[in-house]
């Protein structure tokens, strides 16, 4: 049943694609403030399947000292902010097209406790990967479950085009969607002059496959050593 709804909705977004970029973008940003209406439409924040999924991928990370992390179409911000717990040194950073979504991503949670020595909250804005890239880069860029909304091979491209230069020299994209299809997506970040996969995780047991694949990009000078000192979220806390 999930091959089934998952193959409906490509070929749904795959048609919208034929819109062009501002015509997709529009129905887009129309179409997840729309599911937005209510609060955590796809139970990203209480789901066993989401929570492992997120658990999964952060043990993926290899151990750095990250600064500066992306966490792009965040929608309300659950591993956004996840991330900003495992990580309380980093600036971390939420884009999404939805500003309803955006919106409740700002909220403070109940219950949510404040990390002590926690660099300041995680910060979001409105951005549709799309039609531009990040203003900034960073060390450590998610996509997650995002790209097959895009639908055409030219829409793909583009967005791997701004995805790859949200990133700062030395640093890691990681990408998370379905299995198989995440190898198709894949093809377009490995054909970036300089990015390698340094990592790829399969989870092919659970009701719906997914893959977390990590990439590195290339050093702003062949000279210059990967940043690799302090803890990532295998040696220290995930939240």
């Amino acid at each position: 049943m999930h091959r089934v709804l998952d193959r409906a909705h490509r070929i749904l977004f795959a048609s919208l694609s034929l819109l062009g970029l501002r015509g997709q973008g529009r129905v887009l940003h129309w179409y997840f403030d729309w599911w937005h209406r209510r609060p955590d439409p796809w139970g990203l924040a209480v789901d066993d399947y989401e929570q492992a999924k997120y658990a999964t991928t952060l043990r993926q990370l290899p151990r750095r000292r990250y600064r500066r992390i992306l966490d792009v179409g965040c929608s309300e911000g659950t591993f956004t902010h996840r991330l900003a717990a495992a990580f309380p040194h980093a600036e971390v950073t939420g884009v999404d097209i939805s500003e309803r979504a955006l919106a409740r991503a700002r909220t403070p949670v109940p219950g949510r406790t404040p990390v002590p020595g926690r660099t300041p909250a995680p910060r979001f804005a409105r951005l549709n990967i799309l039609t531009a890239p990040p203003e900034d880069r960073f060390d450590l860029v998610f996509c997650a479950e995002l790209l097959y909304y895009l639908g055409r091979h030219r829409h793909l491209r583009r967005a791997c085009a701004h995805l790859t230069r949200a990133v700062a020299p030395g640093g890691l994209l990681v990408l998370v969607h379905p299995w198989p299809e995440s190898r198709r997506f894949c093809t377009y970040f490995e054909a970036v002059a300089g990015f390698r996969r340094v990592a790829e995780h399969v989870e092919p047991g659970c009701a719906r496959p997914f893959a977390v694949s990590v990439y590195e990009a290339p050093a702003a000078d062949r000279g210059e050593e990967p940043r690799t000192a302090g803890p990532g979220p295998a040696a220290g806390r995930e939240a």
